[in-house]
């Protein structure tokens, strides 16, 4: 399966942003963005004037990058989320929050989303009693995840759990970070999706023009 495996602080530089894909360093004074807070790259120090297409193309890109999908798979999201009734950009990131990865991330079973696609691929997690393995797995609302027994003394879950405890934990999850188990009680609210700020609509302009 394909995945990204280059250096991610590259990425949220070049978003201008940080995009909390390296854990708790995101959180201290080794962050890259707040070290260096320009693009990566011989001329990142020099005036840039985006376009409107970039803009659009930059947005597009940060989304991806967030969630960790490639772009055929992203493309795909975008289909979905356009097929269905609802705003197409809230629609394409509410099938992005019902990813298995996401979800775990969200409970705080891993420090970013990396860490979380590999607990899932590690058979360390059960759905309703249930091993599953896919990280892009969608997640029904009433669903109970769960970490299994022998995994629950990992040293990075306990790491994980100790860095998300002064975090609030969205409304549309139930979580028990005792047990390392938690339920996806409904659909996520749009306005609790806001940190990194995500502005979907440039990213349905960006597949429709």
């Amino acid at each position: 399966m394909a995945r990204y495996i280059g250096p991610v602080c590259k990425l949220c530089r070049r978003d201008g942003t940080k995009l909390y894909l390296k854990g708790a360093r995101c959180f201290s004074e080794k962050c890259s963005v707040t070290r260096r807070p320009y693009p990566p790259g011989q001329h990142g120090q020099g005036r840039i004037k985006m376009s409107e297409y970039g803009l659009r193309l930059r947005e597009k890109q940060k989304v991806r990058r967030i969630y960790g999908v490639l772009e055929k798979q992203f493309r795909g999201y975008y289909a979905s989320a356009s097929a269905l009734r609802g705003r197409t950009g809230e629609e394409m990131l509410g099938l992005l929050e019902r990813r298995l990865d996401n979800v775990v991330h969200r409970m705080g079973f891993a420090a970013t989303r990396r860490q979380a696609r590999q607990l899932v691929r590690h058979n360390h997690l059960l759905i309703n009693g249930k091993r599953v393995n896919i990280p892009s797995y969608r997640v029904n609302p009433g669903d109970k995840i769960e970490v299994r027994e022998k995994s629950k003394k990992i040293a990075y879950i306990q790491a994980a759990i100790a860095l998300t405890d002064s975090r609030p934990t969205p409304t549309w999850l139930e979580v028990d970070r005792e047990k390392l188990e938690g339920v996806f009680k409904s659909m996520p609210a749009r306005d609790e999706l806001n940190e990194p700020s995500l502005r979907e609509q440039y990213v349905v302009e960006y597949y429709s023009r």
